[in-house]
């Protein structure tokens, strides 16, 4: 989607953000503390958590949408509400604004309650959070991020510091993109109190999985996590996952070393060692059309929730699974793997391959990265048509039974982990004519790589969870609960 712009005298614009601008940027970051202290240790911690139209409702006046603000942002005319702000007007006084405002403050000051206690894959979120952020800088900085976040003191230290100045850099840099035509201010509060850049959404579900992990006592789900037993229970339960080989191992020689030298011993996972052996799987003729040569096997990321997970006592119904979105991993040529590769959207709906863009940008490490030109503050905004590596047109084509890749995920996610509120799969179109489409792996603290999707039913769904999680929380708070 294009960025919705209002076009405006620029002296006047000019004139009128200086007058206004200081006010409305210390606006802005007392809301952050206000919000971040509120669900922190404030009343939005010691109490249940309930969206404003609850007469019970304890949200704070400053994080409740202004009285007569449209119930659906003026933009969408009742149409998919898109994962990115800029394409509705006003977007800061609409309710959705609000709501996502909520839930990313909610889910920040929880990060903090999180953090010394077990995560679902490591021995503590804290553990998780700085293995995560290893290889992860905040573009143009060339410094990772795990720097930040050794000890929870560091951690709240570089939230509370770093939220309100990146935020305000990156509404300053949009404005003078945009040659004064964007409002500093409204792009101040997005990026502060709702930011919809594709590493606030993957730290936000994180958030939502460690927490609904560890209040749930990690249900069966999260064990899908594991890339071997993922393999092991999908064959089991008639999912398509990637073969594997059942050979006890293998041993794999160099062809001109000698005595001793260049030999390595393999044990498979299925006789309990670390190794999953695998032949290499080819992309199919859809995927190779649209690649260099040399690329990677190249997948297709799909991300599904599940409203089973809202409460997993109860059952699971097919319906309350959902397919919410879908980028084509275009990978680079030489690349080893798709990480390296250009993201390209794709319509649910129909199929049809959007406007590609990257995020390689937040994975650049080292203070070189600091030098003027060296890293980009931005990427483009989806409007990569063309795969860079022979100018292969991507953009416009139609990926074959989209439907279909739609209804694998998400009968995959209701028979292997519907006790689990997100997950993304890597789904694979292969040239294996007896398993043209199967499973590679599936992440459960789920990055979405910039696909879109609707905002409403994602924001709804989480607002649910928080809910519910927030009750869980209390009581297991009055009960003085020891997690394990």
């Amino acid at each position: 989607p294009k960025r919705h712009t209002v076009y405006r005298d620029p002296l006047q614009s000019i004139m009128g953000q200086v007058i206004s601008l200081p006010f409305k940027l210390a606006s802005t970051t007392l809301t952050f503390y206000r919000g971040f202290f509120h669900y922190l240790f404030g009343a939005g911690r010691h109490s249940p958590y309930l969206p404003p139209s609850d007469p019970s409702s304890k949200v704070p006046s400053y994080l409740r949408p202004p009285s007569g603000a449209a119930a659906v942002p003026p933009a969408s005319n009742g149409a998919t509400l898109s994962s990115s702000s800029w394409t509705v007007p006003s977007f800061t006084r609409t309710p959705l604004f609000h709501q996502h405002a909520r839930l990313h403050l909610f889910s920040l000051a929880s990060a903090f309650y999180l953090y010394g206690k077990p995560h679902y894959r490591k021995g503590s979120y804290g553990e998780d959070i700085v293995d995560n952020f290893a290889n992860v800088a905040i573009p143009g900085t060339g410094l990772p991020l795990s720097l930040f976040v050794w000890n929870r003191p560091l951690a709240f230290g570089f939230v509370c510091a770093a939220s309100p100045v990146f935020s305000a850099i990156a509404a300053l840099r949009l404005w003078v993109k945009t040659r004064g035509k964007s409002s500093i201010s409204e792009e101040y509060a997005i990026r502060l109190l709702a930011p919809d850049d594709w590493f606030s959404y993957w730290r936000l579900n994180c958030r939502i999985a460690g927490m609904h992990a560890l209040l749930n006592d990690v249900p069966p789900g999260y064990q899908m996590e594991n890339k071997w037993t993922f393999l092991e229970e999908g064959a089991k339960r008639g999912v398509p996952v990637s073969p594997y080989l059942s050979t006890p191992a293998i041993v794999v020689k160099h062809r001109n070393e000698e005595g001793g030298l260049g030999i390595y011993f393999y044990k498979n996972a299925t006789e309990g060692g670390d190794w999953i052996i695998q032949e290499r799987i080819l992309n199919g003729k859809w995927v190779s059309e649209h690649l260099p040569q040399n690329a990677p096997l190249s997948t297709f990321r799909v991300i599904t929730q599940s409203r089973g997970a809202i409460d997993v006592t109860k059952e699971c119904k097919a319906e309350d699974v959902t397919a919410l979105s879908c980028v084509f991993r275009a990978g680079r040529r030489n690349a080893q793997t798709d990480h390296d590769s250009i993201l390209f959207d794709v319509d649910v709906k129909t199929g049809k391959v959007l406007g590609g863009t990257t995020n390689a940008h937040w994975y650049r490490l080292g203070l070189h990265e600091c030098l003027p030109g060296r890293c980009p503050w931005r990427s483009a905004d989806h409007d990569v048509t063309h795969h860079p590596d022979g100018n292969i047109p991507v953009s416009g084509s139609v990926v074959p039974d989209i439907r279909d890749m739609l209804r694998l995920v998400e009968t995959s996610h209701m028979k292997l982990c519907p006790d689990v509120p997100l997950v993304g799969w890597d789904v694979v179109l292969s040239a294996d004519e007896k398993l043209p489409v199967c499973l590679l792996e599936v992440n459960l603290s789920c990055n979405f790589f910039r696909g879109s999707f609707d905002r409403k039913v994602y924001l709804d769904f989480l607002e649910d969870m928080a809910v519910k999680m927030q009750a869980m929380r209390l009581v297991a708070d009055r009960e003085g609960k020891k997690f394990r």
